[in-house]
């Protein structure tokens, strides 16, 4: 296993495998406490029209498709004026008009890149530049996190409490829909599009079955999270197929085991 290190695609893989382990539970336990996961769902099918995007116009997908998840992530913040009380119906909508616009750009032949390694995922196609933009939206999101912790924590728990304390929600929630928006773009070159949202829920749920608080749940989360990525990535190679299927796998074993052991335990 260790031979295959040498190879410059598994390195590039290697590391951008390691920043999303990090980045999408981190994001993750706080929209499974904000009752909000399928959020990940829309905004992974809102990657996949800005990746059809992107491949149309000859432009890096992965910056289209952050630009496109992050303007629908936005826009998800802000139909909620709309549709108070009804907040469950944007999401069927948002989902609608991205796969909408996905389906017409890469059914209509102008769009001549693989679209498959987006769709599922891919180790071989991880160059330096996504590397980079992978990095960069990484960091940026783990310092907001960081700097507004308290003040997103506040509003996710008790959104009345944290207004009348004088948080401004509602840039609380644009920042972080911003940064789920970014968190997913960034994660289809490796996880895929269809499975992305799976890596934000699945190793928060498995955490959750150890009962411990909100920080101890984080932790265990993004542990389970760099075990799934890993173990999903060194089967795909070894499988010979794509690595979202063999991580959205993983991520459900290691889900099903600590809920056996949550069992046994009792």
């Amino acid at each position: 296993m260790i031979q295959i290190f040498h190879l410059s695609f598994i390195q590039n893989a290697f590391l951008a495998a390691i920043m999303i382990s990090i980045l999408c539970p981190l994001i993750g336990v706080f929209l499974v406490l904000k009752r909000y996961s399928m959020v990940g769902d829309t905004l992974s099918h809102a990657s996949f029209a800005g990746v059809a995007i992107g491949l149309l116009i000859n432009v890096n997908p992965l910056i289209t498709a952050f630009v496109f998840t992050s303007l629908c992530a936005v826009l998800i913040e802000s139909l909620k004026d709309f549709f108070k009380g009804y907040s469950d119906l944007i999401l069927p909508i948002i989902l609608t008009f991205s796969v909408g616009i996905a389906i017409t750009l890469t059914s209509s032949g102008n769009v001549s890149a693989n679209i498959e390694s987006f769709l599922f995922g891919s180790i071989l196609t991880v160059e330096k530049s996504d590397l980079v933009l992978i990095f960069i939206v990484g960091i940026i999101s783990i310092l907001l996190i960081t700097l507004l912790y308290n003040k997103i924590l506040y509003t996710i728990f008790d959104e009345t409490g944290a207004k009348l304390s004088g948080i401004n929600t509602k840039f609380i929630n644009y920042i972080f829909a911003l940064l789920v928006g970014s968190t997913i773009s960034v994660s289809i070159r490796i996880i895929g599009i269809l499975v992305v949202s799976s890596l934000i829920a699945v190793p928060v749920a498995a955490a959750m079955q150890f009962k411990k608080g909100f920080k101890a749940t984080l932790i265990i989360s993004i542990l389970f999270s760099f075990i799934d990525i890993m173990l999903g990535l060194f089967s795909s190679y070894y499988l010979n197929c794509a690595p979202g299927g063999t991580v959205a796998l993983v991520s459900v074993f290691t889900l099903v085991i600590t809920l056996l052991l949550k069992r046994f335990r009792k």
